[in-house]
């Protein structure tokens, strides 16, 4: 089996010691993403959309889409915000909605309010 690592060159791959996506196996398997930038959106919904974004990236990089995603994590530390994002999620899944269940849990930085990972089934041929 090949295994191939996508990166974004987000500041944490470095520090940390991981990468984007790894496809291995038929699965694209991404990392928990948060908002991307040096200016990163104070709302929840805005980070919603900028982590969609990168995961996007590393989905086409791959060869698939979020047309392709089969499971979905979302963790943010206040549930309670969760709800303003389902117009972002219900637009970026739109007529392939993946398994999912939302965690509330702490993040890496507090200025984070929601991380989501995703996997995904390459498609075939």
């Amino acid at each position: 089996m090949t295994i191939r690592r996508i990166s974004s060159g987000g500041a944490f791959e470095a520090k940390i010691g991981y990468c984007r996506a790894v496809v291995a196996g038929g699965f694209v398997h991404v990392a928990g993403t948060v908002a991307a930038g040096p200016e990163v959106p104070q709302g929840v919904a805005e980070q919603c959309q900028s982590a969609l974004e990168v995961i996007g990236a590393a989905l086409s990089e791959a060869g698939c889409g979020f047309g392709d995603v089969v499971r979905v994590t979302y963790y943010l530390p206040d549930a309670a915000e969760f709800e303003t994002c389902w117009p972002v999620l219900r637009a970026a899944f739109a007529e392939h909605p993946p398994a999912a269940t939302m965690i509330e849990c702490n993040l890496i930085d507090p200025k984070y309010r929601i991380e989501i990972e995703v996997t995904a089934l390459l498609p075939e041929g």
